[in-house]
């Protein structure tokens, strides 16, 4: 069983910057994948980014060069940078994990936990 606790939202004007994190206990965290989904209102859950135990990365698309996830195993701890925001970046955001079993990192569906979310709002 994995618990996932995020952090770190707010609010922030266009252009500036937000780290989140995510606390993980389990001590085969460093084995799991990990995510970060958002999902703002009435909008589907969308893949932000995510990274593999063995540390590959992920990112959508359209957040290559201002969002970047990171962890730090000892710590179980997963970070999301967030650059040059912009008001359509305001959302939830979610962390979430699954087991080394994962392969679709993108697809929400295929993680087995989850975080409460923090919010996050931009201002233009």
């Amino acid at each position: 069983q994995v618990q996932l606790v995020e952090s770190g939202g707010g609010l922030v004007q266009a252009g500036g910057s937000l780290r989140l994190s995510c606390q993980a206990s389990g001590r085969t965290f460093r084995s799991y994948g990990v995510g970060w989904f958002r999902q703002a209102p009435g909008k589907e859950r969308e893949f932000v980014a995510a990274m593999s135990g063995g540390g590959a990365t992920f990112r959508a698309e359209s957040m290559k060069g201002r969002f970047t996830v990171s962890r730090d195993n000892a710590r179980n701890m997963v970070y999301l940078q967030m650059n040059n925001l912009k008001p359509e970046d305001t959302a939830i955001y979610y962390c979430a994990a699954a087991g080394p079993s994962l392969r679709n990192y993108a697809s929400h569906s295929d993680y087995d936990y989850w975080g409460q979310g923090t919010q996050v709002t931009v201002s233009s």
